[in-house]
Formats: C-alpha cells, structure tokens, sequence
C-alpha cells in the first residue's frame, strides 16, 4: 500500500500512483514539475509554500486547497480552472480521484482553530483509502475517520503528541500508520519511534520519513 510513496520532509507528501500527487509539498530539493495534482491542507508556511509548490507544479497542475488560499493562488498566477476550493465534511472528485474533506484544528490550542475550516484528506486510489490528517488534534471527525492508511503528526506543539496521534490510531484501526510532522519544525525521530510502539497489533507503523 506504500509503494511508490514517500514523505519527503515533516508532513510532505509525494504519491506515484496513476497520478503524481503532493500533499503540502515542502523543502523540495529541486525542480520536479511532475504534480498532476497538489493538495494543501492550510495556509501554514510548512504547508503551503509557494516556493516548493513551483518546483513540483506543471502548466496544467490541478491545486485542490481551502477556500480561504484562492486569493493568494490566484496572486501568484494560478489559473481558477486549476483550483478546487474544499471545505470540511466534503467529497470531491477530479482527474479520476475520489477524496474526501475531514476537518483538521486544535482543541487544547489555537494555532489552527476550526472556524479557519482547515483540512486533511482522505484520497481514495486503486480502492485504497489514505487519509492525510493536516495539522490536527483528535478530534470527533477523525476518531470516525474509515482509511487503510493514515499519516498523522506526531510532533506536539502544535498538533497532536506522539501519544496522542497513537490513541487516534487505536481507534480507527487502519492498516498501516505512518507518523508525520516531526524532524524539520517540531517533533524528533524520536516521536516517530514511540509512537509505532503504542500501536495495538492490528495497525502497522512504519517509518517512512527519509533521513
């Protein structure tokens, strides 16, 4: 289920199956200009880089996006026929990809309040559902989330901690967990490492974050 899939660095994501597809793409080594879609799950700098999103954007990229992002794609030169806007609580569908919209946002902690109306994915290929959390805490949306593979931070700070992101695993029981959002901003190896101890047997953690 993880083949041809990569985390690049902290919650960036790159998956080469039928469509190459990034998810917040950030610390980009140099210019791919292969994205058939892009997805940004808020307006964060470690989420939405403008500079990143050029070095994987191609002529007829398609950037699915919050609403509240348009102005600044569209600033930036962006066509609107290339943009969706989401909102949470949401199914979509484009270029033959199913996905839907789970609402992402603190409960103990306001860098990321839920009126912002700020996103993670779930983006349904090949029948396999992968659900990006965003920047999250647990929240009512997502201990109901159905996914066979989930990304979920596990930094702290300003998402759930590792322990946290593995009780939200617990729950929702996918098949494979791999943890994001530590190792650039916030978050250690270390995080990543705890919380693939504290899942129950049922999920597999894996490490996927390159070093």
């Amino acid at each position: 289920m993880l083949e041809n899939i990569e985390l690049l660095c902290h919650s960036s994501i790159r998956i080469n199956k039928e469509k190459i597809i990034y998810i917040d793409p950030y610390k980009i080594e140099k210019d791919y200009n292969d994205a058939d879609l892009i997805f940004v799950t808020h307006d964060h700098y470690d989420h939405y880089s403008e500079e990143d999103i050029d070095k994987v954007k191609k002529e007829d990229t398609v950037i699915i996006a919050p609403e509240e992002l348009l102005t600044k794609l569209l600033r930036k030169g962006i066509r609107q026929d290339y943009i969706i806007t989401v909102e949470p609580n949401k199914e979509y569908m484009t270029e033959g990809i199913k996905f839907e919209t789970i609402p992402a946002y603190n409960t103990n902690k306001q860098f990321h309040p839920k009126e912002n109306e700020w996103v993670g994915y779930i983006i349904e290929i090949k029948g396999i559902r992968y659900y990006i959390a965003g920047d999250t805490d647990i929240t009512e949306e997502n201990k109901k989330v159905k996914c066979d593979v989930a990304f979920i931070p596990v930094g702290g700070t300003y998402t759930m901690d590792f322990k946290e992101a593995a009780y939200l695993i617990n729950e929702i029981k996918p098949k494979i967990a791999v943890p994001t959002h530590y190792g650039s901003v916030v978050g250690t190896e270390q995080d990543a490492i705890d919380f693939v101890r504290l899942l129950h047997p049922i999920t597999k953690g894996i490490i996927l974050m390159k070093q």
